[in-house]
């Protein structure tokens, strides 16, 4: 898959979800995506990987079980975020659902509850 191809992807995911906008972080020009303008997904300049919030526990498991797919990302590994290489075979089922998780950990509640109601 190419790049353009992962970064559509990504960005239909996320848009997908209550409230997303795409925006820049900082002086970056990568796509990343907020909810309320608070970050629950960012992807590299390179395209090569996204960073996203998980709960506890989550990012020592990821990065144990699948080293050669999720890392520990600089900056914000320490608070939590996990990073997912973008250029090796991803199972996508699985990071559409971890990126929902990021964002149910960083949207109000009445817009986790109006993802709740959509999923089938």
């Amino acid at each position: 898959m190419s790049d353009l191809d992962t970064t559509d992807r990504l960005r239909g995911l996320c848009l997908s979800l209550p409230e997303a906008t795409e925006k820049p972080f900082g002086g970056h020009t990568a796509p990343s995506f907020r909810v309320r303008d608070k970050l629950f997904l960012m992807t590299s300049e390179d395209g090569l990987s996204m960073m996203f919030k998980a709960g506890p526990g989550v990012q020592d498991a990821l990065v144990s079980e699948s080293p050669e797919r999720f890392f520990v990302p600089k900056y914000v590994g320490s608070k939590g975020w996990v990073g997912a290489r973008l250029d090796v075979d991803q199972d996508w089922d699985e990071l559409t659902e971890l990126i929902e998780d990021s964002y149910r950990l960083i949207a109000p509640k009445r817009l986790v509850a109006q993802l709740d109601q959509q999923q089938p």
